[in-house]
């Protein structure tokens, strides 16, 4: 009996010098917490989307807390989140609502097959294979991984075979942009108006040829703008949405229709 009470007294004894040296242990090497760190991430909501370009909301809150990172980042979390975020570090936050766009206006009825695919049906090995089935090699394989790549139900593929974006329902995370293999959709302002549904960057006669809605690098859309907002660079007009006023003159002189207002 005595050995059992002996032993419960030493089993005892060791637990509180344990507990005492845990709790000395916890104070010696407690990690700082920045409240602003803790703040900005409850303004975040969660969804860890990498839209902003961080791995996650939390890596996030802390590059902003240090300021290594704009306050309006957060697609998401959207102006709210931006003026909370801006509020908890003294400053003003400018957020630019996006949405993701498909630079490609062409599909079955403007390009061709180069061969007959037969295997998994994703952008990604499609595109491996000889640069993908379409004659295009810039253009939307129709697959669907943006689709599955959208958690909101906010992509799908259009009756010409090609990833189309409903941007009412598009928060701008980029993950459709991400799941893209030939980085064809990007993030834009939503709502900007004049865009260039084209991604081939081949000169004119050769991009005709494999898809005759492609831009063909002519410049007209260049010279009939007045605002200096349509330039043609490596065969493919851009648009710079802060200075389109959404006329739509490039738009109405395309000869191949490729610019269109979303």
């Amino acid at each position: 009996m005595n050995g059992i009470l002996l032993a419960v007294i030493i089993v005892g004894a060791i637990g509180v010098i344990a507990g005492i040296g845990l709790s000395f242990a916890s104070v010696a090497l407690q990690v700082p917490v920045d409240e602003k760190v803790e703040k900005i991430r409850e303004a975040l909501p969660g969804a860890n989307c990498g839209g902003c370009g961080y791995s996650g909301c939390d890596a996030y809150a802390e590059a902003v807390a240090k300021g290594k990172a704009d306050a309006g980042l957060c697609a998401p979390g959207g102006a709210d989140a931006a003026r909370t975020i801006a509020t908890v570090m003294g400053a003003s936050a400018d957020f630019v609502e996006k949405a993701a766009y498909v630079r490609c206006n062409g599909g079955c009825e403007h390009t061709t097959k180069k061969y007959e695919y037969r295997g998994v049906g994703t952008c990604a090995t499609v595109n491996a294979l000889l640069s993908g089935d379409n004659s295009c090699n810039f253009g939307c394989l129709g697959r669907g991984d943006c689709v599955s790549a959208c958690s909101d139900n906010g992509v799908s593929i259009n009756e010409n075979g090609v990833a189309e974006v409903d941007r009412d329902i598009c928060i701008g995370c980029g993950k459709c942009v991400k799941a893209c293999p030939r980085g064809i959709i990007e993030l834009r302002p939503k709502y900007e108006g004049v865009v260039v549904k084209c991604n081939n960057t081949e000169k004119g006669a050769v991009a005709r040829k494999v898809c005759t809605a492609a831009c063909i690098g002519c410049g007209i859309c260049q010279k009939q703008c007045e605002y200096g907002a349509v330039e043609v660079k490596d065969n493919l007009a851009h648009i710079d949405p802060s200075k389109c006023v959404g006329c739509g003159k490039c738009m109405e002189k395309c000869p191949n229709k490729c610019i269109v207002k979303e």
